[in-house]
Order: structure tokens, then sequence, then C-alpha cells
């Protein structure tokens, strides 16, 4: 984030034309005041970046000026100027509020210095405050499911590269994760991650939130304000749900990616930037683009590695993992000793379909927490209301989907386990009308491990497998 526009203040007329000359030499914006008053009128009608003032001046202390300046809640940085340097004076101007402080005569390799610090901290800064208004979500994607497995694999094979990610899933699946586990296994690690909830920013401000503003661009723009593209500079962004982006920005957007340079919102100046781009969407975007909602050279730019998140009821056998990372991240925030799950109650989690994915499933712990009795585990008595009107008898409610058990019914022989286990997958594969991925997807396993077990079924001799064959 370079400094753009400066004011100098100093009654040396010398001074000022030298510093002037140097400063407009690097393509910056240079105002000139001889007096405190002057500079208190130019920087009240106009936003500057930083500000190079003498200590002492025709009508008062230059510290006086920065006195006032540093009550305001934002103002430019300010670098103090003198030609009778003591420690004295430069303790004071420091405790004053002054970014840095010079002595004259300067050299312009100083000057330099001075700017190339500042830049730095002012883009610090902003970094630091965009990061405050994020969540800070350190859990890790957790599971071992292959599902999980092979999503790991592409993450890190896609991470230390520069590829724009495109990752797509059905909401709660964790996209987000995703994009924080790309950037945290990338070399822009220690760079800013700058993140955009596309779904949370009405239209008529999203331009001004990618790209900023200059002040006076439009109603209530008081200050000049960097984007989140000029934020991110040098590290990564997270587009959050890119797909509602509107068609009128999406044309800047693909400037961006193409480029890497944009302007302002009410400016001219065109701003480059370096920043790995990762987005997530939960739409089809093919057919966002087929029904001309989304432009399709824009589609293929985001698209260049594409990941899918599989949703819950496709890796079901992390449900337990999952269930105690939950039950950690609930103790470490409240305090509350680590709950466990009963047997009855994890059939219940295991056999529902989790429309909501992992989000919904967060969720249920979460109340199930709050409703369990203080250090006792969460029961299926406790989970039963929170799926009303299904039984575990019932095997697949609607449309084909696993209902949830209110209790387990077990009968009063016991028989071999290999026995109830054959008799629970055939039954199963009934309910999925023959569709072994479905069944799978039921039965919360993979789908080759199904069809090792009814390979093995089939050698022991299963007449009802040889009928489906």
């Amino acid at each position: 984030m370079a400094i753009e526009k400066v004011v100098v203040v100093d009654d040396d007329a010398t001074i000022r034309r030298s510093l002037e000359l140097q400063l407009k030499d690097k393509r910056l914006s240079v105002a000139l005041c001889a007096s405190i008053a002057e500079a208190e009128r130019t920087v009240a009608k106009e936003w500057f970046d930083i500000m190079f003032v003498d200590v002492r001046l025709p009508d008062g202390d230059g510290t006086d000026l920065l006195a006032r300046l540093s009550t305001q809640p934002s103002k430019p940085l300010i670098v103090m100027m003198t030609g009778h340097a003591s420690v004295e004076s430069a303790v004071k101007c420091i405790r004053a509020g002054a970014f840095d402080y010079i002595i004259k005569p300067f050299s312009m390799g100083q000057i330099d210095v001075v700017l190339s610090k500042g830049a730095n901290f002012t883009h610090a800064l902003k970094v630091n405050q965009a990061l405050s208004f994020q969540t800070s979500d350190q859990t890790p994607l957790v599971g071992d499911s292959p599902a999980i497995r092979r999503l790991h694999q592409m993450i890190q094979k896609v991470a230390p590269t520069e590829a724009t990610v495109l990752i797509s899933g059905e909401n709660g699946t964790g996209k987000e994760l995703v994009a924080t586990e790309i950037f945290r296994s990338s070399g822009r690690r220690a760079k800013p991650f700058i993140k955009v909830n596309c779904a949370a920013i009405s239209e008529t401000l999203m331009e001004s939130e990618f790209f900023g503003h200059e002040k006076g661009a439009f109603t209530g723009a008081m200050e000049k304000r960097e984007g989140r593209f000029e934020l991110a500079d040098q590290g990564t962004i997270l587009l959050d749900e890119i797909g509602e982006i509107p068609l009128r920005l999406q044309a800047k957007l693909l400037r961006v990616l193409q480029e890497r340079e944009f302007e302002r919102v009410g400016g001219g100046r065109s701003i480059r930037v370096n920043v790995r781009v990762l987005a997530t969407t939960n739409r089809d975007l093919v057919g966002s683009v087929e029904r001309q909602e989304f432009r399709q050279d824009l589609y293929y730019r985001l698209n260049v590695f594409p990941i899918l998140v599989p949703p819950l009821r496709a890796r079901k056998q992390d449900i337990p993992q999952l269930i105690q990372a939950f039950l950690k991240q609930i103790s470490q925030r409240t305090g509350i000793q680590p709950l466990e799950v009963t047997q009855d109650a994890l059939s219940i989690l295991m056999l529902y379909d989790w429309p909501g994915n992992v989000r919904e499933l967060q969720n249920v712990i979460e109340r199930a927490v709050i409703l369990s009795e203080p250090g006792e585990p969460i029961g299926a008595s406790v989970l039963a209301p929170m799926f009303p009107g299904v039984s575990i008898n019932e095997g697949s409610g609607e449309h084909g989907r696993p209902s949830t058990p209110s209790a387990l019914a077990f009968p009063e022989q016991v028989v071999p386990l290999e026995l109830i286990e054959r008799q629970y997958i055939m039954h199963a594969l009934r309910k999925a009308k023959g569709n072994r991925t479905h069944t799978a997807q039921m039965l919360g396993i993979s789908i080759r491990t199904l069809r090792n077990k009814l390979g093995a079924f089939r050698e022991q001799g299963d007449k009802e497998l040889d009928s489906r064959s």
C-alpha cells in the first residue's frame, strides 16, 4: 500500500521546494504549506497519507499541530523535521504522536526510508483492522474418510502453487476451512489473508469493498479507503460465495484477475497488486453461466483448480471424530468438562442424513451439551426430540433418505455380529433399489468397502446377490 499524497509544512521555501521535487519525482501528489494555519486548512479539505512538519513555524510550534491532529480519529502519519535537534525535542515529538523525526539537512535516501516505513506501517495497520472483523476459526479439517483424505491430497498439491482455486460444495460443508488450509500451507502464509463474504455485502457497496474509494467519491465517502484487494497485496484474498457477485461487477473483477490492477471508486490512478485468489461457491456456476447469470470468462478464470468439498452424508464415518472435535471446542470455550456421547446417541447421529452438513452437526452437538445434565453423557433421550417422527425401525424416510432413530431396538436373542452386518447391508441395498453408491452413503462407508463386503457375501454363496448381479 503505497504513499500517494504528501503535505510539506515548512516556512523555508528552499526546504519546501527541495522536498516537492523529490516527492513529485516519485509520482506523489504534494501540497506545500508555510504555516500551521495553512496546513490545518489544507488537511481539512483533503485526505493525505503523510505530513512533513517543521518543529518551528511562524505561527507556533509544529508539535502544537501534531497534538491537535493526534486527537482526530483518522489522521496522516506525521514526520517532524528540525534543524536544532535534541534528545528532549525528539522525545517530545514521539510522545505527542509523531511517526518519525528527521534532522535537517537530510538526504534523499533518508526521505526514501521514511516513505518506505510509512507505506509498510500503513499497510500493516489497515490489514490488522480488516483482520479484526474476521472470525478466527482455527478448526482443522477433521476426518479420516477416503473423501477427506482425497481432499487433503488436493490441498497439499495446490497450496504451494500460485493457482487460483474454486472451492464448491453445499452449505455447511467447510469450504472456508479448505481455503484456510490452502492458505496455511502456501508460500504466502506469513502475508495477509483477507476474506470477503460476497453474500453479506449490498450490491451498492460491493465495488467500494473490493477496490476502495477516494474521498468524496459518493455520499458518505468522507475519507479515502483502501479496498480488500489492496489490503491483500502480497497475500491471499478469499472471495466467499462468489456466485453472489452481480453481473455489473463481474467484468471489473475479471480485469483484476487478469491484469492484477484496478482503480478505486472515484479515482483515476491504476493500482497494481500481487494477490492470490481463492473463491468458494454453493451454486452450480456452470448452470449460472448457461442462464447468463455469471460470466463464462470469469468462471474459466476462477476454475483453474476446482475442489469439490463432499457433503457429510458422503463421509459419515467422520462423524465420531467431528463430534469429539466439537465437544473439545465447546469445553475450551465454556469451561464445561468434555462430555461423551453414548452409543445409542451416536447411532442416531450416524443414521441421520445431515442436509445442513457439518455446520448442522455442530449446532446439534452444542444444543445437546446445553440440554444434557452436568457430568452426564449425551444420550439418545436428549437427541431424539431433535429428530421427531422418525424411528430406527423405519429404515428410510422420504426421498430415500436414512431416517433418524428415536431409540435402538435389539433382538432378544444374541446372534453373531457378522450376520447382523450382512442383514443390515442387504436391507440398505434393498432400500436403495440396488444403487451401491446410495447404499454406501446411507451406511457411512466408502463404495470400495461396500464392494469388498458384497464380494465376501457372494463368495459365501449369497443367492440374493447373485440375483442382483
